[in-house]
């Protein structure tokens, strides 16, 4: 039985099975989301459709899907996808199948552009999500009267620009808008990208006064491990437990956080904030933002190529290794808390970096290492780069582990072949392919250079990282080094040298 609206009656009620009222699909469309990936379905979605359950917030989400991926899913399920919450809270083992019925329908924008601006003259539609990948939230020279336009701040704009003609540009008619793309400053960013490009595009004043004043763009974090769908034995186990066949099903991990910034007419609007702690609606959400994005998703980022390359394919696996897991407690709780650009109180950071750990340790989630490589540059100079400028301010050695992780970067980045406008490196002899917007810039850096001569042009490229880093006191000597010695050595066995290199660092 394929899960979908009029299957709902015929799932039998079993304990950790939370089943949604028919009820729900009657109302109405409040929030506009771009983005159809696993990270919204299992945290703002999941965050909605809990509200709903609970007759808070009474809402569901238009989705619009801005890439040619298949959307038959969401169709024959009618939006319905089941998240599959796995691990430990407060020592008690926690196993929750939810079926989320928050997604009212999916559009795609490049065959229905005029249904996604018809969304904008719904007046109970007021919230606009997005996560389009780090990559996202930049600024394309884009014409808005496209259909649809080329870019997501294009995109947006445009319905922006609907929602104004259709209120006549009325105060009430703002929206409030929560990217969660992981760079800093989001909501900021994206109101800079579409502000410039509304003068850019030659709109009226008026438009631009109401997108200023009557529009509120919020900074947000979102942090929730989300592997996405389970392998195909786990997937076969969980669909006979529950009595049906899902397309869509998402694994989650227990820890969830959406912390935004905003004031009391946000928390208002997102009234389904009530229903968990989880969600965390301040003022400003720095100390939050900073520990995730460097104690979790740094460490993600200088291991996810070091873990790989060190033969082991999930989260787990490495950190539970002996040599690897003492690694990364090293890198977390040493280099990478140490560094971080705010302040923040010893214990706080210390008592984080346990618990991110432990939910690297989750003996539910096979959280892929390749799948956190996915632009694996822009990432590295996002999250990293501000921790080495500042180790630097307050150290004098050089960060060796933070070295190694990079030194592994540049070697996960090795394209050793190409097949049309695809990259891909080798793993003992298995193939692997590069997600990455650089990689034909690896790919040429690669050609017949050696390992130091490949570590000091990547370094020194200022268009990559926004500075030079061949200029930190001897970092490019050790990354060209730990290069060396994982070419020659193997990954692994320069990650297990790492206690001596400490010492004389």
């Amino acid at each position: 039985m394929q899960l979908s609206k009029n299957a709902i009656r015929q799932i039998a009620a079993k304990p950790g099975l939370d089943i949604p009222d028919e009820k729900i699909f009657e109302l109405p469309e409040k929030v506009l989301q771009f983005g159809t990936g696993v990270l919204l379905r299992a945290l703002p979605d999941y965050f909605i459709d809990k509200a709903n359950k609970q007759g808070i917030f009474n809402g569901r989400i238009v989705v619009v899907k801005s890439t040619d991926s298949d959307s038959s899913a969401f169709d024959k399920q009618d939006g319905l996808y089941t998240v599959c919450v796995r691990g430990v809270e407060n020592g008690t083992t926690i196993e929750e199948n939810i079926i989320n019925a928050s997604i009212s329908r999916v559009i795609g924008a490049r065959t229905d552009w005029k249904r996604i601006l018809e969304c904008a003259h719904n007046p109970e539609m007021k919230i606009i999500f997005s996560n389009t990948t780090e990559v996202g939230i930049q600024l394309v020279q884009d014409d808005i009267t496209a259909e649809p336009p080329a870019s997501f701040p294009g995109k947006l704009l445009a319905f922006l620009l609907e929602r104004f003609k259709a209120f006549n540009g009325s105060k009430e008619s703002g929206m409030v808008i929560v990217p969660t793309e992981l760079i800093t400053d989001n909501g900021s960013k994206l109101e800079s990208i579409v502000l410039e490009l509304a003068h850019i595009n030659n709109l009226d004043f008026k438009f631009i006064e109401w997108l200023e004043n009557h529009n509120v763009f919020c900074n947000s974090l979102v942090d929730r491990i989300v592997p996405g769908k389970p392998n195909a034995e786990e997937t076969k186990k969980i669909e006979t437990a529950l009595g049906y066949h899902d397309e869509l099903m998402t694994m989650s991990e227990v820890f969830r956080l959406w912390a935004i910034e905003g004031d009391e007419r946000v928390k208002e609007v997102l009234s389904f904030g009530k229903v968990d702690k989880a969600v965390v609606i301040a003022p400003d959400i720095t100390l939050f933002k900073e520990l995730k994005l460097r104690l979790l998703n740094g460490t993600h980022t200088f291991n996810c190529g070091t873990a790989f390359l060190c033969g082991f394919n999930i989260t787990r696996e490495a950190v539970l290794h002996p040599v690897y897991g003492a690694f990364t407690k090293e890198l977390m709780h040493h280099e990478i808390a140490g560094a971080i650009p705010f302040t923040i109180d010893e214990k706080v950071k210390t008592d984080f970096a346990n618990s991110t750990f432990e939910r690297f340790c989750n003996p539910f989630i096979d959280h892929q290492w390749q799948s956190i490589t996915v632009q694996y540059t822009s990432k590295m100079k996002m999250r990293n780069m501000p921790l080495l400028q500042r180790h630097y301010e307050v150290n004098s050695k050089v960060p060796v582990y933070m070295a190694t992780g990079f030194a592994a970067y540049l070697l996960y980045m090795k394209a050793t072949t190409k097949t049309g406008n695809k990259y891909y490196g080798d793993r003992n002899g298995t193939a692997y392919e590069i997600k990455d917007d650089s990689a034909e810039y690896f790919y040429n850096a690669w050609k017949n250079e050696k390992a130091a001569a490949v570590a000091a042009e990547v370094m020194s490229n200022e268009e990559l990282w926004d500075t030079d880093l061949t200029k930190l006191p001897g970092f490019l000597q050790t990354v060209q080094e730990q290069l060396q010695d994982m070419m020659t050595n193997g990954v692994l066995q320069t990650v297990s040298q790492l206690e001596n290199k400490k010492v004389t660092a």
